[in-house]
C-alpha cells in the first residue's frame, strides 16, 4: 500500500469450506504430515482487511484479535529473497507472537471460523519483480511452500513499483494449477486500473477463470478520471462508483471489484472515506441508490464488496469499517 497504506480477495458464490475436517480425520500421528488443505468458504458478499506483521503506530495485533467481520484476512507482508521473484516470509517480533506454531494455530482458528487467510505480496517498499520464466516459476514455487508452511488460504498481489502481466499471469496460473481452491487478490494502485491495456489489469483479466477479487485502493491517488471520463475527487461516492465503473465495465466480473479504502484518515496520505460514503458507494453499485452526481448505467448486485488497510488502523479507530462497512456487505442481497 503507497504511504502508510497498502492494500487487498475469493470466488462467486460460496466455495465450498472443510478445511478442519480433512485435518481431523487423519489419525492423529500423521496430522503434523499432512497436506495441507486450502479450502475456505468465502461468502458472495465479503470483507477483506490488511493485518500488519509489524508495528507502524496502529494498534497492534495477534491474528485472534481481528475482527469476526474480516471474511478475508491478507497477512502483509511477504518478503523478496535472494532469489528473484522469490517470496520468504517471517514474524516481527513487535507483533508479539511467541513462536511460529503460535502464528500458526491463529490462522486454523480464523479458517475454523469460515475465514480466508492469505499472504499479501507487494506493499508500498515491496522488491519482489516477476519479469521471466525463471522468476515466475520461483515465485510460485516459493508461494506454494508458504501456503503449505502456514495454510495459507491464498495470496494477494499488492505490488505497487511494477508488475510484468505476461510473467505474472503465468506465475499465478502455476500455483492454481496445483491449488486449485487458492484465494487470489488483488489491490492495485487507481493509475493501474484505468485501462485494461494496464499491465495490472491485464493480469486481472488474464486470471479471470479463478482470480477472486481486485480491491483497488481508492485512496493516495488524487483525482481520478471515472468510466464518464470526467475527473472526481478521491474520498466521494463518485470517485468509488465511477472508478469501480472501469473495472466492472472492462472485462471484470461484479463478484471480482471490491472497494479498498484507508480504515481511518491516519492509514494513508489522502483519500479516506467515511464508513457511510463506502456504504452509499455499495448500494449505488448494487442497487443504483445512495449515488452522487454519477450512476451507473447499470447495477452490479453480484459486487464482492470492500477492504480496508488495515484492520490494525481499523482497531484504532474503534472498529468502525467492520461494524458499519462489514454490516453492511455482508447485509447486501
Amino acid at each position: 500500500m503507497a504511504g502508510l497504506a497498502a492494500a487487498a480477495l475469493t470466488t462467486a458464490g460460496l466455495v465450498a469450506a472443510g478445511t478442519a475436517g480433512a485435518a481431523e480425520a487423519a489419525p492423529a500421528a500423521d496430522a503434523a504430515k499432512a497436506p495441507t488443505s486450502h479450502t475456505a468458504a468465502v461468502p458472495k458478499h465479503a470483507l477483506t482487511g490488511y493485518w500488519q506483521n509489524f508495528d507502524n503506530g496502529a494498534k497492534v495485533q495477534k491474528l485472534k484479535d481481528v475482527n469476526d467481520a474480516y471474511d478475508i484476512i491478507a497477512v502483509s507482508f511477504a518478503e523478496a529473497t535472494g532469489t528473484p521473484g522469490g517470496l520468504g516470509f517471517h514474524l516481527d517480533p513487535a507483533v508479539g507472537y511467541g513462536s511460529a506454531d503460535e502464528f500458526k494455530a491463529d490462522i486454523k482458528a480464523k479458517q475454523a471460523a469460515g475465514k480466508s487467510v492469505i499472504i499479501s505480496v507487494g506493499g508500498e517498499k515491496g522488491a519482489v519483480s516477476v519479469s521471466d520464466d525463471a522468476s515466475a516459476g520461483n515465485f510460485a514455487d516459493s508461494l506454494g511452500k508458504l501456503m503449505d508452511e502456514y495454510g495459507f488460504n491464498g495470496v494477494d498481489i499488492d505490488l505497487e513499483n511494477g508488475l510484468n502481466s505476461t510473467y505474472m499471469t503465468k506465475a499465478l496460473k502455476a500455483v492454481h494449477a496445483e491449488h486449485s481452491d487458492v484465494v487470489v487478490t488483488m489491490a492495485p494502485q487507481t493509475i493501474d486500473m484505468q485501462s485494461p491495456q494496464n499491465e495490472y489489469f491485464k493480469t486481472a483479466l488474464g486470471i479471470k477463470d479463478f482470480l477472486t477479487v481486485v480491491n483497488m485502493q481508492y485512496y493516495n491517488s488524487g483525482s481520478m478520471n471515472g468510466c464518464d471520463g470526467k475527473v472526481y475527487a478521491q474520498g466521494t461516492v463518485d470517485f468509488l462508483t465511477s472508478l469501480a465503473c472501469i473495472q466492472l465495465e472492462g472485462g471484470l466480473d461484479p463478484s471480482q471489484v471490491g472497494i479498498g479504502v484507508p480504515a481511518t484518515s491516519s492509514a494513508a496520505g489522502g483519500g479516506y472515506a467515511a464508513p457511510s460514503v463506502v456504504n452509499a458507494a455499495l448500494d449505488c453499485l448494487t442497487q443504483g441508490e445512495n449515488c452522487g452526481s454519477f450512476k451507473p448505467s447499470k447495477t452490479y448486485p453480484g459486487l464482492r464488496g470492500a477492504m480496508t488497510w488495515s484492520t490494525n488502523w481499523d482497531a484504532t479507530g474503534g472498529d468502525a469499517f467492520a461494524g458499519q462497512v462489514g454490516a453492511h456487505v455482508h447485509g447486501l442481497p
